[in-house]
C-alpha cells in the first residue's frame, strides 16, 4: 500500500500533539475509523513513532487502541481529520491493545510489525 501523502500544493503543517488529539480518522470511503488519542515521540531518533487511534465502543467504553505509523495519515486540516487508506476490515484485523494495557512500544519486533501492517518500512531500518 503506498502511504497517504499530503497535496504538495498545501503548505506544510506543523502542529502541536494536543492540536491532533481528538481529530477524527476516516478512511477514503469516508467511514468513521475511530480518533487520535496520543501521539507517540521516539526520542532516539526525533520523530513521531506513531499515532494511538481508538476504534471501537461507546462513549470511550470498550475502545481498542490501534498505533498507526504517521505516514500512513494524511492530514485534511479544513475538516480537522486524517485519513487513513484502509478499509475498516483493515483496521479491525490490526494488532490493537486496551487502553488499560500497553504493548512495550520500545520494542522494536512490536514495531515492525505495526508498520509493515499498514505497508510501510520502520523508520529505524531506513
Amino acid at each position: 500500500m503506498a502511504s497517504a501523502k499530503l497535496d504538495p500544493r498545501l503548505e506544510p503543517h506543523v502542529l502541536s500533539a494536543s492540536t491532533i488529539i481528538g481529530d477524527a480518522v476516516r478512511n477514503t470511503a469516508g467511514e468513521d475509523l475511530g480518533a487520535i488519542e496520543e501521539v507517540m515521540i521516539d526520542l532516539d531518533h526525533n520523530r513521531i513513532a506513531y499515532a494511538v487511534v481508538s476504534f471501537g465502543g461507546f462513549l470511550g467504553i470498550g475502545d481498542k487502541l490501534f498505533a498507526v505509523p504517521m505516514e500512513s495519515l494524511a492530514l485534511d486540516a479544513p475538516n480537522h481529520q486524517f485519513i487513513l487508506n484502509v478499509d475498516r476490515e483493515t483496521l479491525e484485523n490490526a494488532p490493537g491493545f486496551d487502553k488499560d494495557d500497553w504493548p512495550d512500544t520500545a520494542d522494536r519486533d512490536w514495531g515492525a510489525n505495526i508498520y509493515a501492517h499498514y505497508g510501510q518500512e520502520p523508520y529505524w531500518s531506513r
